[in-house]
């Protein structure tokens, strides 16, 4: 059984070719018809012959398949092996351009502008909104003063006129670089010199005086109280800054001795004003239903009426600054409305009439700022 079923299958697949027939009329016209088979089809160790007649058993449909377009030549750039990964060379000409996007992101990264334009070194101090540090620009080595400012420490934004809320800091100090003339209080604010909007803090890079210390710290070198003379000196020219402010419409709130920088140049004291970051655009007499600043040295009217206006309250900042030049107690607005902070007796009369007058607790006789750049003592 098994064996008459090979001989089936090799007359199938094996078969003699037939004798050649004559060719009829149409197979003349077949005959000069080159068959798209081609005579040989290559298998894998076997090679057979295909007959005539297996030629002319194609299909015509098969016949006149022909390609719909010619084959088209690779035209496409060579590759180059790069590792074990091929890459077109177009691919690699475009690399460039991303590595130049690259480097663009970096160039406007604030961060990394800020370390290619300076360096940071010790800290010079710390207080409640941020910290501050020393540091050089490397391209003339000029001291300056680093200031970081968590955003969650800028408690005072402005609306600058392109409608973007930038810290009111650097919005007043920018106001107050363009406005700078050659008089004594337009230079007594201290100058910022570049600033950084990072995504979690502002960095501000500021005029660093040298040699120079806060107002606190100079009071503490002099081995306490200042003399009247010497403390004349300085309230002089405080109270010329604190009326070029109140020109430009700048309230700073916090006129304190920690904010007032005191540069040494030929032996005198010169007034800086320091740390802009609770400041305000404000009119002389608006009034501010919300406190910023140090609560102890906050006014009587704001502890009595919860309200405070910018002419009065820096009057009565300018007493501050005095009392604690003249005096071992730091002043507290509580303790001396309550009495039991007092003014020196052994101070001038001039002296102690000009703290009075500046510690007026009705804000409204109160003297103004230009009424006591006049006061016989400061003469």
């Amino acid at each position: 059984m098994f064996r008459q079923l090979c001989n089936i299958l090799k007359k199938i697949f094996f078969r003699a070719p037939d004798p050649p027939n004559l060719p009829l009329s149409c197979d003349l016209k077949k005959e000069g018809v080159k068959s798209e088979v081609g005579a040989k089809i290559q298998q894998k160790g076997t090679k057979r012959k295909i007959s005539e007649d297996d030629k002319d058993s194609v299909s015509p449909a098969k016949k006149r398949r022909k390609p719909e377009c010619p084959p088209q030549k690779d035209e496409s750039p060579p590759t180059k092996l790069v590792g074990s990964r091929k890459r077109k060379s177009c691919d690699l000409e475009q690399r460039p351009s991303k590595r130049r996007k690259e480097s663009t992101d970096e160039e406007d990264d604030p961060k990394l502008k800020f370390d290619a334009k300076y360096v940071e070194l010790n800290p010079l101090g710390k207080g409640g909104c941020g910290s501050v540090f020393a540091g050089y620009r490397k391209s003339d080595m000029l001291a300056v003063a680093i200031k970081h400012i968590p955003n969650e420490n800028i408690l005072c934004q402005h609306i600058d006129e392109n409608g973007q809320a930038i810290s009111v800091e650097v919005a007043v100090m920018l106001k107050l670089q363009s406005r700078t003339s050659s008089s004594a209080g337009s230079t007594a604010p201290i100058t910022l010199l570049d600033w950084y909007e990072l995504p979690d803090e502002l960095i501000l890079v500021l005029e660093r005086p040298i040699p120079a210390s806060d107002l606190r710290t100079y009071i503490e070198k002099h081995g306490g109280p200042l003399k009247e003379s010497e403390a004349k000196i300085i309230l002089k020219q405080l109270v010329e800054a604190a009326i070029y402010l109140q020109e430009e419409k700048i309230f700073h709130r916090d006129i304190k001795a920690e904010n007032i920088l005191i540069e040494i140049c030929s032996g005198a004291p010169r007034v800086r004003i320091i740390d802009f970051g609770l400041s305000s655009f404000a009119e002389i007499n608006s009034n501010h239903d919300m406190f910023y600043g140090t609560n102890c040295h906050a006014p009587p009217e704001w502890m009595f009426r919860r309200k405070y206006s910018a002419g009065p309250t820096t009057v009565w900042q300018m007493g501050i600054v005095l009392f604690d030049c003249l005096h071992i107690v730091h002043f507290n607005s509580s303790s001396f409305i309550r009495r039991k902070t007092k003014i020196k007796h052994n101070l001038s009369k001039e002296c102690k009439d000009f703290l009075r007058e500046c510690f007026t607790r009705d804000p409204g006789a109160r003297p103004t700022l230009e009424q006591i750049q006049h006061h016989p003592w400061l003469k």
